[in-house]
């Protein structure tokens, strides 16, 4: 199984209509998320699965049983049962992300290929609270604006 590449949107690459459109697309896909019940499988503790990958760590949700069926089967886990909670995508980030003691993100259905496959929600402003964001206060470098608590100045 191949681990899931962050998706990285390039603000200096490509024209501003091409970077223009990425970025509603990613809105796009995180208001979905957000608006949408995922599965989010507990490990041995009753807390959420969890990874770390590309130094940060990873909740894992998945969008419908299938999705994680393959997932357990990849992992060679496909014998055993596997316990779950229904979450609403915006209770998991505005909520149980917050809860954790160190940041989180979110893989939606991690190992997913082709059309349609994973997705990344990374624990940064925009997406989750700006209390458990890890680029709050950090330089944006948007023509010298800087991110202070969250808000741009």
């Amino acid at each position: 199984m191949e681990p899931l590449e962050p998706l990285e949107i390039p603000s200096d690459q490509g024209s501003s209509v091409d970077v223009a459109r990425r970025r509603r697309e990613a809105a796009a896909l995180l208001g979905e998320f957000r608006r949408t019940a995922v599965l989010l499988p507990l490990g041995e503790g009753g807390g959420p699965l969890t990874a770390e990958f590309g130094g940060i760590r990873w909740i894992y949700a998945f969008s419908d049983e299938s999705t994680l069926a393959r997932f357990a089967i990849a992992r060679g886990e496909g014998s055993r049962e596997w316990v779950y909670d229904r979450v609403l995508g915006a209770r998991l980030l505005d909520a149980v992300i917050p809860a954790m003691p160190v940041p989180y993100g979110v893989a939606l259905d991690a190992g997913s290929e082709g059309e349609g496959g994973g997705a990344l929600f990374p624990p940064v402003l925009g997406i989750v609270p700006d209390a458990a964001a890890v680029d709050a206060g950090v330089d944006v470098g948007v023509a010298g604006a800087e991110v202070d608590g969250g808000s741009v100045r």
